[in-house]
Order: C-alpha cells, then sequence, then structure tokens
C-alpha cells in the first residue's frame, strides 16, 4: 500500500453555536489542509499519481470553493455548521469526486486533515 500526501491552505470565517463561548461570535481562520491518497499499484511511471493531479484537484475545491468565505452561508453547509469536521469530510468527498474523473488508478482519499490552528485540527478517515 502506498500513500501520498498534499498539503494547502485557506482563509475563511465561520461561526458555530453550542460549541463554546468563543466560537460562537463570527471568527476566521488560515486553515490548514493535507489530503493522503492510497492506492496498492503504481502505474507504468512507477508513481501512485502524479502530485500535480491531486494538487489540481485539492486546490480546486479549497481554493476555489472555501478560500475567503464566510462558510455558514455556503450552500454545502446548509442547515449544518461548518465546523472542521465536516469541512474535513467535504473535502474528502469532493477530491474523490475528481480523481475518480481524471485518474487511471485506483487511488483513493484515505484522510483529510483540517488545521484551524497550529495546533487543533479534526481528522476524517475516509472509507
Amino acid at each position: 500500500m502506498f500513500e501520498l500526501k498534499v498539503k494547502t491552505r485557506f482563509a475563511g470565517a465561520h461561526q458555530l453555536t453550542m460549541v463554546g463561548q468563543k466560537c460562537e461570535n463570527l471568527h476566521g481562520h488560515n486553515w490548514h489542509i493535507e489530503v493522503c491518497v492510497k492506492g496498492e499499484k503504481l502505474n507504468s511511471a512507477g508513481v501512485l499519481a502524479d502530485f500535480g493531479d491531486i494538487k489540481k484537484a485539492v486546490r480546486q475545491i479549497v481554493k476555489g470553493e472555501l478560500d475567503h468565505k464566510f462558510l455558514n452561508e455556503l450552500e454545502i453547509f446548509d442547515g449544518k455548521q461548518p465546523t472542521s469536521e465536516r469541512i474535513a469530510v467535504y473535502i474528502a468527498q469532493r477530491v474523490q469526486f475528481l480523481l475518480d474523473q481524471s485518474l487511471d488508478n485506483d487511488v483513493k482519499v484515505s484522510k483529510v486533515m483540517a488545521w484551524e490552528s497550529d495546533d487543533a485540527c479534526a481528522t476524517y478517515f475516509a472509507g
């Protein structure tokens, strides 16, 4: 089994209720996102996947859909709080969809870590 990891960042604000006094105020984070993909077979070039292809998919979601947004207003979080956990799940699902469309290999998102600060993150382990 092989695993590759890419990292990216985005800035986003959210407002959470019923989780803690400070979090109930509108506030922002400079999120650090780590996306790991795994697979058992290398392609003909001897790699699981091109890092560029993985970065492109992650960038499309993170920079194109989440960066510099008030996350509570996004349709993807309609009726749900945009917690670190839900952000990690969303990124995992969307990146997997894009990789399924663009890669020939059987590459699967294995986990996504959404760091909202240098010392606090949520990790989603994909199926």
